[in-house]
């Protein structure tokens, strides 16, 4: 049932701001610290506590097709809270009010590749792109961003390019790393929460990658046969309960699998503390694509197929639908390929354990009005109603850092019983690590630096 629904358009540092404490505008002219973005990955961080992710930045901004209009964005991770409240003779049983609390900003303490700009045009001011890295890199801090130029030698797999594509997020059990999936890659990558800064990225099976890379996503994918397809990656990431596997879903068939048989999505699992990976197959019902997946226990899951109609793309939703899937004793499809890995999918539930767009049709939320993209999927705190308890579930949306044409960033929060979810084990996450004070004192001179910097280039510019 639909607990709550919650909207967040501002935060502390104004509307339409995040809190990233960046002062300047993107290639495209929108400002560094744009707020939207954020359901394309939520998830619990114990409390009321939620992180979420935007992706690659502002590009429904049209400026530049060479960059598929990406800019320098920096891939950056939200801290909110969720609180609900009891309502009072409201038409749901909560109310839910999301507020931003902190923003923080992902980099390597290695140099990153980065694009030149060269022969790719020009910014929204007419001036040539220029170099892809963000203006406030330093040494020992080199942000990832989501300009699709930021690549170099090798296959996409490349753990040094600067071009990061965030679409799903996931806590450690302890508290103090995060673990995020992208579409460039496809990569995994590791985080330490308080600062930001890179741990690991996680080494994927190589069928995964595109061994020809381009700035523009369709010359990308009209170059390869084999890997991902561009902008298509690995949409969504998991946890197992225990914080031992990760399990991310790619959205959309790779090229070796887009056989006229059917739809399969590849699901990888890895292993955190090793390394080792297996691949099986999902294979597609209604939807166009997977956006999510979310751990019900250790073996089963609940992927988030949907198609992307609705609200932002100017049509009718139809499919937003969340379906359970077991992958115990199942098939690795790591060496398979089209009709053979597609024969070997998992079980997956003959009927939706959710469906998005008959729920809010029951609020009297037409088609028209459901976000087209339903991204983030999250388990939270448990709520006691009517005398029992329920488990909740979150779901987020992705507006493109455009609103006044995607709405704002959308929460649902549904509830289910015990009886609804059979073998339901929500994961046990530490309490938020509170950072030393010698990396608040580094922090801080950090932001000290950025200005002064920054300060430095307006006057050289006004020179």
């Amino acid at each position: 049932m639909l607990l709550a629904q919650g909207q967040l358009t501002g935060s502390r540092a104004g509307v339409g701001t995040d809190l990233s404490g960046l002062h300047y505008n993107l290639e495209n002219g929108l400002p560094a610290s744009i707020l939207g973005g954020m359901g394309s990955g939520l998830t619990y961080a114990g409390g009321n506590v939620f992180l979420a992710v935007p992706d690659r930045g502002p590009n429904a901004t049209p400026y530049n097709s060479a960059v598929d209009d990406t800019s320098s964005y920096i891939s950056r991770f939200h801290t909110l809270t969720m609180t609900l409240t009891a309502s009072a003779g409201g038409s749901l049983p909560f109310t839910l009010t999301p507020e931003l609390q902190r923003t923080t900003l992902l980099w390597s303490p290695s140099e990153l590749i980065y694009g030149s700009g060269a022969g790719l045009g020009t910014k929204i001011d007419g001036t040539p792109l220029g170099s892809g890295a963000p203006v406030v890199n330093s040494a020992g801090h080199y942000y990832f961003s989501g300009r699709s130029d930021n690549f170099g030698a090798g296959t996409s797999g490349n753990p040094l390019n600067g071009r990061f594509d965030p679409e799903a997020i996931r806590v450690s059990n302890d508290g103090k790393t995060v673990f995020v999936s992208d579409e460039y890659g496809p990569y995994v990558r590791q985080f330490d929460r308080a600062t930001g800064a890179l741990i690991k990225t996680f080494e994927l099976p190589k069928n995964l990658d595109v061994a020809k890379l381009s700035p523009n996503g369709q010359t990308e994918i009209n170059k390869n046969t084999e890997g991902r397809v561009a902008n298509k990656g690995m949409e969504g990431l998991a946890i197992t309960p225990d914080g031992k596997t990760l399990v991310g879903i790619m959205q959309a068939a790779l090229e070796q699998d887009a056989d006229k048989a059917g739809k399969l999505v590849r699901i990888v699992t890895i292993d955190i503390a090793t390394g080792e990976t297996h691949e099986y197959g999902y294979k597609l019902t209604t939807g166009s694509g997977v956006s999510e997946i979310v751990a019900v226990n250790d073996h089963q899951f609940l992927v988030d197929e949907r198609d992307g109609k609705g609200l932002g793309d100017g049509s009718t939703a139809v499919a937003k639908q969340l379906f359970l899937v077991d992958i115990k004793g199942a098939t690795d499809i790591t060496a398979l390929s089209g009709k053979a890995a597609l024969n070997a999918a998992i079980a997956k539930s003959s009927t939706p354990f959710l469906d998005l767009v008959a729920a809010l049709a029951k609020q009297g939320v037409t088609g028209a009005n459901v976000p087209a993209k339903i991204e983030g999927v999250s388990f939270g705190q448990d709520v006691t109603y009517g005398g029992a308890t329920y488990h909740t579930l979150y779901l987020a949306n992705d507006n493109d850092f455009v609103p006044a044409t995607a709405g704002p960033n959308q929460f649902y929060v549904f509830g289910f019983r015990d009886k609804d979810l059979p073998g339901y084990v929500a994961q046990s996450v530490a309490a938020a690590p509170i950072p030393e004070p010698g990396v608040w004192a580094s922090l801080i001179a950090g932001l000290g630096v950025i200005g002064a910097r920054l300060r430095r280039r307006r006057r050289v510019a006004l020179a």
